[in-house]
Protein backbone atom coordinates (compact mmCIF):
# COMPACT_ATOMS: atom_id res chain seq x y z
CA UNK A 1 0.00 0.00 0.00
CA UNK A 2 1.16 3.53 -0.77
CA UNK A 3 1.98 5.92 2.06
CA UNK A 4 -1.16 7.93 2.81
CA UNK A 5 -0.74 11.55 3.91
CA UNK A 6 -2.96 14.39 5.02
CA UNK A 7 -1.84 17.72 3.60
CA UNK A 8 -2.64 20.89 5.53
CA UNK A 9 -2.91 24.11 3.57
CA UNK A 10 -4.04 27.56 4.62
CA UNK A 11 -5.36 30.10 2.12
CA UNK A 12 -6.96 33.54 2.06
CA UNK A 13 -10.48 32.86 0.77
CA UNK A 14 -13.11 30.19 0.44
CA UNK A 15 -13.23 30.75 -3.32
CA UNK A 16 -9.47 30.15 -3.62
CA UNK A 17 -9.80 26.92 -1.61
CA UNK A 18 -12.67 25.66 -3.76
CA UNK A 19 -11.00 26.47 -7.09
CA UNK A 20 -7.73 24.77 -6.22
CA UNK A 21 -9.53 21.82 -4.58
CA UNK A 22 -11.54 21.22 -7.77
CA UNK A 23 -8.38 21.29 -9.86
CA UNK A 24 -6.58 18.83 -7.58
CA UNK A 25 -9.57 16.49 -7.60
CA UNK A 26 -9.92 16.70 -11.39
CA UNK A 27 -6.25 15.79 -11.78
CA UNK A 28 -6.63 12.87 -9.33
CA UNK A 29 -3.97 14.31 -7.03
CA UNK A 30 -6.25 14.05 -4.00
CA UNK A 31 -9.02 11.68 -2.97
CA UNK A 32 -10.84 14.03 -0.62
CA UNK A 33 -10.73 17.69 0.39
CA UNK A 34 -12.12 19.15 3.62
CA UNK A 35 -12.50 22.92 3.63
CA UNK A 36 -12.84 24.64 6.98
CA UNK A 37 -14.12 28.07 5.94
CA UNK A 38 -13.11 30.25 8.86
CA UNK A 39 -10.13 29.99 11.14
CA UNK A 40 -8.30 32.74 12.96
CA UNK A 41 -4.52 32.68 12.60
CA UNK A 42 -2.05 34.59 14.79
CA UNK A 43 1.55 34.83 13.60
CA UNK A 44 4.60 37.02 13.16
CA UNK A 45 5.28 38.15 9.58
CA UNK A 46 8.29 40.29 8.74
CA UNK A 47 8.62 41.22 12.40
CA UNK A 48 5.00 42.29 12.81
CA UNK A 49 2.24 40.61 14.81
CA UNK A 50 -0.62 39.59 12.52
CA UNK A 51 -4.11 38.23 13.06
CA UNK A 52 -5.97 37.06 9.97
CA UNK A 53 -9.12 35.16 9.14
CA UNK A 54 -8.17 32.33 6.82
CA UNK A 55 -9.43 29.08 5.32
CA UNK A 56 -7.94 25.73 6.37
CA UNK A 57 -7.87 22.95 3.80
CA UNK A 58 -7.17 19.28 4.56
CA UNK A 59 -6.32 17.06 1.59
CA UNK A 60 -6.05 13.25 1.60
CA UNK A 61 -3.58 11.77 -0.86
CA UNK A 62 -0.48 9.61 -1.20
CA UNK A 63 3.09 10.67 -0.54
CA UNK A 64 4.10 10.18 -4.18
CA UNK A 65 1.57 12.85 -5.25
CA UNK A 66 2.78 15.47 -2.75
CA UNK A 67 5.38 17.36 -4.81
CA UNK A 68 3.06 17.94 -7.76
CA UNK A 69 0.21 18.89 -5.44
CA UNK A 70 2.49 21.36 -3.61
CA UNK A 71 3.65 22.93 -6.88
CA UNK A 72 0.07 23.46 -8.06
CA UNK A 73 -0.95 25.08 -4.78
CA UNK A 74 2.12 27.34 -4.74
CA UNK A 75 1.53 28.43 -8.36
CA UNK A 76 -2.11 29.34 -7.70
CA UNK A 77 -1.97 30.58 -4.11
CA UNK A 78 -2.57 34.24 -3.36
CA UNK A 79 -0.02 33.99 -0.53
CA UNK A 80 3.69 34.66 -1.06
CA UNK A 81 4.46 31.85 1.41
CA UNK A 82 1.51 29.46 1.79
CA UNK A 83 1.45 26.91 4.58
CA UNK A 84 1.65 23.52 2.89
CA UNK A 85 2.60 20.71 5.25
CA UNK A 86 1.75 17.05 5.53
CA UNK A 87 1.36 14.37 8.16
CA UNK A 88 1.89 10.68 7.51
CA UNK A 89 -1.20 8.62 8.25
CA UNK A 90 0.07 5.63 10.21
CA UNK A 91 -3.28 3.99 10.81
CA UNK A 92 -7.00 4.21 10.44
CA UNK A 93 -9.90 2.61 8.65
CA UNK A 94 -8.09 0.31 6.21
CA UNK A 95 -10.96 0.38 3.72
CA UNK A 96 -10.86 4.20 3.69
CA UNK A 97 -7.08 4.27 3.28
CA UNK A 98 -7.36 1.83 0.37
CA UNK A 99 -10.00 4.08 -1.21
CA UNK A 100 -7.65 7.09 -0.93
CA UNK A 101 -4.89 5.15 -2.66
CA UNK A 102 -7.17 3.85 -5.40
CA UNK A 103 -8.70 7.29 -5.97
CA UNK A 104 -5.41 9.04 -6.66
CA UNK A 105 -3.93 6.20 -8.70
CA UNK A 106 -7.01 5.68 -10.84
CA UNK A 107 -6.31 5.89 -14.57
CA UNK A 108 -8.29 8.62 -16.32
CA UNK A 109 -10.08 7.76 -19.56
Amino acid sequence: MARIIQVQWTCATLEEAKQIAQLLLAQRLVACVNIIPKIESHFLWEGEYCREEEVKVLLKTTLDKYELLREIIEERSSYALPEITYLLVDGGNSAYLKWVEESVHQVLD
